[in-house]
């Protein structure tokens, strides 16, 4: 079924590709379970996505001040190729991203009550298992380095290390993973591969651990922090609250604008596309 939006044409396939979107994302979720239902429910939501983004477009394009013409070619410059996008297209993109942009900007950050509120609400997103922070030295065994000749090279910096020399200067130095003296940070059981798991979560903390070999080679790991199963402090997680809880807030901004637009707009049936 085309459609006509404040008196511009829309045809039926464009509201058909995007159903077909939106019939895939609900099948993945499975809300739906009945076939009928679920073809008249993404039919309905992909025709509602369509006129949003044709009356954000045409809001935008309403807008007197204009996209200057280095912006446009600048966008041109970077645009993937293959996409094949026209100067208008372009300029139509960057109309809609700057009403969205003015739409979110008047969003208020969130308070110190709000981020608090949320972390209260929801605190079972924050809880973690088992956490330890690692630090390795790896020697390879691959198609150029052997079994011996790995082994003999990871012997090698354990004896630096038995010399005194710090663990993150051995790593950088000896390693065949530098940089950031060997720190892997925090992770939790079942990131790593089993071997590597079985020696570093029985290790004790601030000790070198022995020599062990896993699939990728050989490897001298120093446990430098543990944090036991339960919830990051509000203190660790106040920067992601604040990131969802604005975005939240812009996402209900920017509809509650095409709201007020989909309540004025003039929207029917339309037969064959206009020639």
């Amino acid at each position: 079924m085309s459609i006509l939006v404040n008196g511009e044409f829309v045809d039926a396939e464009v509201i058909r590709r995007e159903a077909a979107m939106v019939r895939q994302k609900l099948i993945e979720a499975n809300v739906e379970p009945d076939p009928l239902a679920l073809e008249m429910r993404a039919f309905d939501w992909g025709k509602e996505n369509v006129i949003e983004r044709v009356l954000l477009r045409q809001a935008a394009i309403a807008e007197a001040e204009p996209i200057s013409q280095e912006e446009i070619a600048s966008a041109l410059e970077s645009a993937p190729q293959g996409i094949g996008a026209t100067a208008e297209e372009i300029e139509i993109r960057l109309r809609v991203d700057r009403l969205i942009a003015k739409i979110t900007a008047q969003v208020p950050a969130p308070s110190k009550k709000d981020v608090t509120t949320f972390y209260q609400q929801n605190k079972q997103m924050f809880r973690h298992p088992e956490l330890i922070r690692a630090a390795h030295i790896v020697k390879n065994v691959d198609e150029k380095t052997d079994e011996a000749t790995a082994l003999a090279a990871i012997e090698a910096a354990r004896a630096e290390l038995e010399k005194g020399r710090s663990f993150a200067e051995v790593a950088d130095e000896h390693s065949d993973c530098p940089g950031r003296g060997g720190d892997l940070g925090f992770f939790p059981r079942g990131e790593m591969v089993p071997e590597f798991e079985e020696v570093v979560f029985a290790q004790k903390t601030g000790q070198n651990g022995a020599i062990f070999r896993s699939p990728f080679g050989f490897h001298i790991a120093r446990v430098t922090e543990r944090k036991p199963e339960g919830f990051a402090d509000m203190a660790e997680v106040r920067g992601h609250i604040e990131q969802v809880l604005q975005s939240q807030r812009a996402e209900k901004a920017l509809e509650d604008f095409v709201d007020a637009m989909r309540a004025k707009a003039d929207i029917r049936k339309a037969g064959a596309r206009p020639e």
